[in-house]
């Protein structure tokens, strides 16, 4: 029996079968069956194909990464013949061939561990520096040393002090393979003051000496010191063991930095030391893999009053780091004006996620508003990631977007995020992510979802151009909304998202011209459509884009679709083509032409269906038309009821208009005068008592029990017509 190198449990072997994939082996085999499906292995690509990419996981066996299992077009893979990565056999087939999973992570540091899978060995899994060690006594020969005489004999001098026993103990370097002998380590130099004394005293007790006279250092600086012994004064943001040293991840205000602080082979140094603690180390600066890295000598935990003077300094850095410069909006927009302050404060909380290493998930109403806000401030994002970040895979690793349904967010959503994030904080020491709402979560039917983020300290920013509810401002820390800025001028989240995106990073302005013309379905304001005309995009264009988010809104409605998004939203974002610069289609047009056709075919087809089928009623002297959804279209084809309702809304209102769906147990409303919809169901809750009626969203969607649906509508319209 042997003890898991992640947990210490005991276990056949040397990892635990919980914790397998979070190791990534090296595979000595020389047959496909000796691999182990689910374990994560390190490889080298051997070439492309048009279906995937082969990986070499030893010099006789080859794996298919299939391109269904990337998260990314196969395209765009910078991976070169020869380089190495990380992929997870899913399957080894009867005929040898051996199916591979997409990883994550694609570096040492992102595991847990480290170890060689050999099936010809005993045990099959061991370290790799267990090989190092046997491989150095078996080449190193026996030296018998004759026995001294009395006159080579001199007199013993005082023994060095042991660690532990009072003295400083040795420095041992934090390396996976290297060692020095004790006559080789630097003695750490007596403490000259009381702070110092207690920290030397306390680094003492975990394993090493501060070294009083080292100056601080900023970890922005290392390039420059590479060599030095240096001072480093920050926030534990992850730990790590491997095989070897553990790795603290250490975050000043100028930037992040590996230490590698080694105990033994597989075993934690410096165990009282977690994520968050402010610390002081001392170490030398080394260049490993072409990348930097502390050699640890000494680590301590700061005092309440030291802790406090870096938390302010790191606090003050990074908000002067993150807070954007002043950018006017790329057109007027009284609405957008307004809310100026809280634009430039959404787009600091981003900047500073991404500076401090925290994923930023947008979650999006599933509706073109929603997908168009989203894809803003995702152009914006995404370039600061790479910069930041230089594994290949940061952009997936740093950003998500997310569909919502209804643009609400409730406890079934937050309950899936805060699952995610919680298995990625345990499994990859990822950090919980800052929230960004777009066209979603204004409505206090969100409270509850983000109660339960906020259990997590879950960082919420919510940008909507439609009226808020007043507790959503109490119950996250950013609301971007015009109404919440005393401001009665009207516009979407896309127009909004989009200053934030400018703010958040302004080299993109260019590329998100036109969105937010296309977030209108109609009466776009000028100032909008001239913007998009600069950018390149007729009003035929901004409508057919329109029309092929929509349709693709609706297909795989919790999919992201990122790549099909960046095709119709950027394919011409190099382009500088006016409206007027002739008839040379744009280099995404076609891809759009294509969409937004079928999203008028199939749109016009459900609408002539809905039309013959409508019931007219007269209110109060309002025109109402009432569509059984559930019997008069394609529940489960598009379009979608809303947009389906909008489509009916707009070719039938004159006057006082109002259309109604309804479905089973819901019943959606669109109105051609002002409509407090939260009002008609209170209404119509207290007509029918025991029916369950709320509004959904507080909008335009309201609920009831399927049992009394039809004295509901006919209680719904008598409300109406009362208040218009």
């Amino acid at each position: 029996m042997g003890t898991c190198i992640i947990c210490g449990t005991s276990t056949d072997g040397r990892i635990c079968e919980s914790h397998e994939e979070d190791v990534a082996f090296e595979f000595r085999g020389d047959h496909p069956n000796q691999l182990t499906p689910g374990r994560f292995y390190r490889g080298e690509v051997d070439g492309y194909a048009d279906f995937g990419v082969f990986v070499n996981l030893s010099d006789n066996v080859t794996g298919l990464l299939h391109r269904s299992e990337l998260n990314r077009r196969l395209e765009s893979l910078t991976w070169e013949v020869g380089d190495p990565v990380y992929v997870q056999v899913k399957n080894v087939r009867d005929n040898g061939n051996v199916d591979l999973g997409w990883s994550i992570r694609q570096a040492d540091r992102e595991f847990r561990g480290a170890l060689v899978d050999d099936p010809s060995a005993s045990p099959s899994t061991y370290l790799p520096d267990e090989e190092d060690e046997e491989d150095e006594r078996a080449s190193t020969p026996t030296v018998r040393t004759p026995e001294p005489t009395d006159a080579d004999t001199e007199p013993e001098s005082e023994p060095e002090p042991e660690a532990g026993s009072g003295g400083a103990p040795s420095a041992t370097p934090a390396s996976d393979a290297e060692t020095e002998s004790d006559s080789e380590v630097e003695r750490a130099e007596p403490v000259e003051n009381a702070e110092d004394a207690d920290a030397g005293a306390t680094a003492a007790s975990s394993g090493g000496a501060v070294v009083a006279e080292l100056s601080r250092v900023a970890v922005g600086d290392l390039d420059d010191r590479v060599g030095d012994t240096i001072r480093l004064e920050g926030r534990i943001v992850s730990v790590r063991q491997t095989s070897g040293p553990t790795v603290f991840e250490l975050r000043d205000e100028s930037g992040t930095v590996d230490c590698a602080a080694f105990e033994e082979a597989g075993v934690r140094a410096y165990p009282s030391v977690e994520p968050g603690d402010l610390v002081r180390l001392d170490g030398e600066v080394r260049r490993r893999r072409g990348e930097l890295q502390i050699e640890t000598e000494a680590l301590v935990v700061l005092d309440e009053g030291e802790a406090a003077t870096v938390t302010d300094r790191m606090d003050d850095a990074l908000d002067e780091r993150a807070r954007p410069s002043a950018v006017d909006p790329l057109a007027p927009d009284a609405a957008v004006e307004a809310a100026l302050g809280q634009v430039r404060e959404a787009a600091t909380a981003v900047r500073r996620a991404i500076i401090e290493g925290r994923p930023v998930v947008v979650r999006h109403d599933a509706t073109v508003d929603g997908y168009l806000a989203g894809a803003a401030i995702e152009r914006a994002v995404l370039p600061l990631v790479r910069e930041e970040y230089a594994n290949a895979d940061a952009a997936y690793h740093y950003f998500d977007r997310r569909p919502l349904e209804g643009g609400v967010y409730d406890m079934d959503d937050a309950t899936k995020d805060t699952t995610t994030m919680l298995s990625n904080r345990d499994r990859h020491d990822e950090k919980i992510p800052l929230f960004v709402f777009a066209s979603a979560g204004a409505t206090r039917d969100s409270l509850d979802g983000f109660d339960l983020l906020s259990v997590y300290d879950a960082e919420r920013v919510v940008v909507d151009g439609g009226a808020a509810d007043p507790e959503v401002a109490d119950a996250v820390e950013t609301l971007v909304n015009p109404a919440h800025a005393d401001s009665d001028a009207d516009t979407t989240a896309t127009a909004l998202a989009v200053a934030v995106a400018q703010h958040v990073n302004e080299s993109v302005a260019d590329d998100l011209r036109h969105l937010p013309a296309a977030s209108f379905w109609e009466d776009a304001p000028e100032a909008y459509v001239d913007l998009a005309g600069d950018a390149g995009y007729r009003a035929e264009d901004v409508a057919h884009l329109r029309e092929a988010i929509a349709l693709e809104a609706y297909y795989q409605s919790y999919e992201d679709k990122r790549e099909l998004v960046i095709d119709l939203l950027f394919a011409d974002a190099e382009s500088t083509e006016s409206a007027d610069a002739g008839d040379e289609p744009r280099a995404g047009a076609r891809l759009v032409e294509q969409i937004s056709e079928q999203f008028r075919e199939k749109l016009d087809a459900e609408v002539a269906t809905a039309e013959a089928n409508l019931e007219r009623r007269s209110e109060g002297g309002v025109a109402f038309a009432v569509l059984d959804t559930d019997a008069y279209t394609h529940r489960f084809d598009f379009p979608s009821t809303d947009v389906l309702l909008d489509a009916v809304h707009r070719r039938n209102r004159d006057g006082s208009f109002v259309t109604i769906g309804v479905g089973t147990d819901e019943l959606h409303v669109r109105s051609t005068f002002d409509l407090d919809v939260r009002a008609v169901a209170e209404s119509a809750a207290e007509a029918v008592e025991n029916a369950g009626v709320a509004a959904r969203g507080g909008r335009n969607r309201i609920e009831f029990v399927a049992g009394e649906r039809d004295r509901v509508v006919d209680a719904v319209v008598d409300a109406i017509a009362e208040q218009a």
